[in-house]
């Protein structure tokens, strides 16, 4: 019991010291006192590692230090976004919207009349020219033209995509803001 009063009264009178050490280490008086305050509690906890008749002040020095060290490599990695504008960027979308908009795609394919699937993968998917297409087809040019035109329409038409910017995550909230959107000034609706 006395010798638990005694590394109380050190730790205590080590406080002063401790908080000049935090302030000069970090500038900042507010966060000295928690760096002092983490390394008492530290301390505390760790009291069996403390060797009696040592130098507590030193112990307890070392500790600080070792917080500050600490604290100071996680903060480096940290980055300030106030208004949580860095942290919106890192967002992750789930993958089942992906896996579910591939097997909507699909399926919407399979809908197309063969003449049309197999002209848009040659020139949609696989990148040949029309003239190209036309020549494995066995066809003229203006017919690839037409099966890839109403290939693309009837998919838009069958996954109700209204324009370019029906694409990507938002899709809902893209196609909500072009349906309400006012009418240009002067024009009724």
């Amino acid at each position: 019991m006395a010798l638990r009063k005694n590394v109380k009264e050190a730790m205590l009178d080590a406080v002063p010291s401790l908080r000049a050490f935090a302030i000069s280490l970090c500038g900042n008086i507010d966060r000295a006192d928690d760096l002092v305050q983490e390394a008492l509690l530290r301390a505390w906890a760790n009291m069996g590692s403390f060797q009696p008749g040592t130098n507590m002040s030193a112990w307890l020095f070392t500790i600080l230090r070792n917080v500050f060290r600490s604290e100071y490599r996680k903060r480096r990695r940290e980055v300030e976004d106030v208004d949580g504008f860095y942290a919106e960027s890192l967002t992750s979308l789930p993958e089942q919207n992906s896996r579910l908009e591939i097997v909507e795609f699909r399926n919407a394919l399979k809908l197309l009349p063969s003449e049309q699937r197999e002209s848009l993968f040659l020139v949609g998917a696989s990148g040949f020219t029309y003239e190209e297409a036309a020549q494995i087809c066995g066809c003229a040019v203006g017919t690839i033209k037409s099966r890839v035109n109403r290939a693309r329409s009837r998919l838009a038409g069958v996954l109700s995509i209204d324009s370019a910017s029906a694409f990507g995550p938002n899709r809902k909230l893209a196609r909500s803001q072009i349906r309400i959107s006012p009418a240009p000034i002067g024009l009724d609706r």
